[in-house]
């Protein structure tokens, strides 16, 4: 588990950005409890992919288009232990990924983007790639 005071400002890049955070495994659950709509989950992490292109392509693709997803949330994977490996067992057959993007509709899982489609790639890429994704879901 990393330090509160290194995650405050990787935290801080998606909660100014509309996210909320998510960092009890109980909290996960209650969000999902009678979920209707669609949430964007991101699983944060310190690494540079989230660096560099994750948090940045998610904002991104946000302002690209109209149709956002109506819940903007997140987990801090090597902060918020039990809430990532809550939003972990809503992922499955997806194995562990951080950072990973997540969009759920209606409860069910219908998009992610894991580790190994962020690596690599530009946070254009995955900004507009995401924009598709709501598009279609959202």
């Amino acid at each position: 588990m990393y330090p509160e005071h290194l995650l405050v400002p990787f935290r801080q890049e998606l909660t100014e950005a509309g996210f909320t955070e998510l960092k009890t495994a109980d909290a996960v659950d209650e969000h999902f409890k009678d979920h209707k709509g669609t949430s964007l989950i991101v699983i944060n992490s310190v690494c540079g992919c989230a660096a560099g292109t994750a948090r940045p392509g998610v904002k991104m693709g946000l302002k690209l288009t109209d149709k956002a997803p109506d819940n903007l949330m997140t987990v801090f994977a090597g902060g918020d232990i039990d809430a990532t490996a809550k939003v972990r067992e809503y992922h499955l057959p997806y194995p562990p990924s951080s950072p990973s993007i997540v969009l759920f509709k209606d409860g069910e899982l219908v998009h992610m983007v894991e580790r190994h489609h962020i690596e690599g790639r530009s946070a254009e890429v995955i900004g507009n790639h995401l924009a598709d994704v709501f598009e279609e879901y959202c």
